[in-house]
């Protein structure tokens, strides 16, 4: 047995480590870039730009039916099997292929009506995004993970040259970000679909209503649970463009950078995680693997944004142009809304591994509701800070109502206790020294949380250490 937990780890580690590789290099490279965004463009049209790629994220689910997230899921249980694998991504293929013809027939006639030069980016970058992702989740569903990894640095790394491009050389602001963004996914696509070989499996003679029927029983419930997660997410951006202007909902989105940073490198484990779960769902001691790598994620990642907000007094106005500097006080806020987020995350990988989407659904519309109820209640008397406060409620709710779902039905999830009070005391403490405003008192919470960091992974670190061993030894052995 502990031959089988530490092979599923091993895999998990390499699977994270491969879309590591990528993923963290790019995001990091997209990241300090923020003073080059928010330095030539305007508080107003970066919240446009946002505003825009807001609404884009809300339309892809929509489109797309979450079809992409099912070839994926059913991928996995057939990977040995070429006759199941050629009908799941053909009848995925056309099917969301008919969905993008309908939505550009039904978006036309809509775009005369707006009145606004970006419109058209709506409906182009919607359909790259789709393809891009639909194919991505093809070659992870396929178990290649590598494809899949060297394509998010060829759509991060062109969409940032285009950016470059577009920005500095032919001064086309916020239009740029959105044409570079397009670029960068039209030449990722082209990239997924000939380098992972996906024309192989694309044959109109293997679609099959029974394989769609299967797809649809599986994605349909994701939809309500996607557009709840961009509720979460991007409603906010919506509500104080409304009601605060679009140079608020500027100063929010740069806000938001440290924490949707934090987000696409956490994602990027995810990814391993949910596959993980799914493969060895059915496992006699899944409980036991689930919360091993349940505590040693959950404080390790806690760790992280601890010390991103210990430094973000002095990283914030560097990264961050003095146009959008109220939004430092945000910052701590969106980052324990990560925390919080992580562990619904955690928790939303069983319901996955046992296709049970309508408990996703169905708890996460609840929490979006919660969201938006309690922001709308609150921005009137607290300005700015309803969109994050909200935000953190919601998360809350979701993360205690799965908890006791899944102990209701599957099996309990444990927490360290003495991480957990250990967690907790040193962010109350950085918290406190952050809104001090004290360059002293902020060096002196860097070095103590560098050591609660060492003390806290020490025994991961070492777990991490001992599989590298582990899987050397092998290797010699060889």
């Amino acid at each position: 047995m502990y031959g089988d937990l530490m092979n599923r780890e091993k895999k998990l580690f390499k699977n994270t480590f491969i879309l590591s590789v990528g993923g963290i290099t790019t995001k990091f490279i997209t990241f300090f870039l923020l003073p080059l965004y928010t330095k030539v463009l305007s508080t107003e049209e970066y919240g446009i730009v946002d505003l825009f790629n807001t609404i884009i994220s809300l339309l892809l689910p929509i489109v797309t039916l979450q079809v992409e997230q099912s070839v994926f899921r059913y991928l996995i249980d057939c990977r040995d099997s070429k006759k199941e694998k050629l009908e799941i991504i053909s009848t995925g293929f056309f099917t969301v292929l008919l969905q993008c013809l309908i939505f550009i027939i039904i978006f036309t006639p809509i775009s005369f009506f707006i009145k606004n030069e970006y419109k058209y980016f709506i409906m182009t970058n919607v359909i790259s995004y789709i393809f891009v992702s639909l194919f991505q989740q093809i070659v992870r569903g396929l178990g290649d993970n590598k494809k899949y990894a060297i394509s998010g640095i060829i759509s991060a790394s062109f969409t940032i040259l285009f950016n470059l491009l577009f920005l500095l050389k032919l001064n086309l602001g916020g239009k740029g970000m959105l044409l570079g963004t397009l670029c960068g996914q039209i030449i990722c696509m082209i990239y997924i679909l000939l380098f992972g070989k996906i024309y192989n499996y694309i044959n109109i003679k293997k679609f099959d209503k029974k394989v769609l029927k299967k797809l649809y029983s599986y994605s349909l419930p994701l939809i309500p649970n996607y557009i709840s997660w961009w509720i979460f997410i991007s409603s906010d951006r919506i509500i104080v463009s409304s009601i605060l202007g679009l140079s608020m909902n500027g100063i929010l989105s740069a806000s938001h950078k440290f924490s949707n940073f934090f987000t696409n490198v956490y994602n990027i484990f995810q990814l391993g995680w949910d596959e993980s779960i799914s493969v060895h769902i059915n496992d006699n001691d899944i409980d036991k693997y689930f919360n091993k790598m349940f505590n040693i994620v959950l404080y390790f990642f806690s760790s992280i944004i601890i010390s991103i907000i210990a430094v973000m007094p002095l990283v914030y106005p560097i990264l961050i142009d003095s146009k959008f500097g109220s939004g430092i006080n945000l910052v701590p806020i969106t980052l324990i809304g990560n925390i919080l987020s992580i562990i619904v995350a955690l928790e939303t990988a069983i319901y996955i591994g046992k296709k049970n989407t309508k408990i996703i659904a169905n708890t996460a519309i609840v929490s979006s509701l919660i969201n938006i109820v309690v922001h709308l209640a609150l921005i009137k008397y607290i300005g700015i800070y309803a969109s994050v406060i909200s935000t953190v409620i919601s998360y809350l709710f979701l993360g205690f109502y799965r908890y006791f779902d899944i102990k209701k039905k599957y099996f309990k999830i444990t927490f360290d206790k003495l991480k957990t009070l250990f967690t907790l005391l040193i962010l109350i403490i950085t918290l406190f020294i952050y809104y001090q405003n004290d360059i002293i008192l902020t060096v002196i919470n860097i070095i103590i949380v560098i050591v609660y960091d060492i003390l806290l992974n020490k025994k991961e670190l070492g777990s991490i250490v001992g599989i590298l061993k582990h899987k050397k030894s092998k290797t010699n052995a060889k």
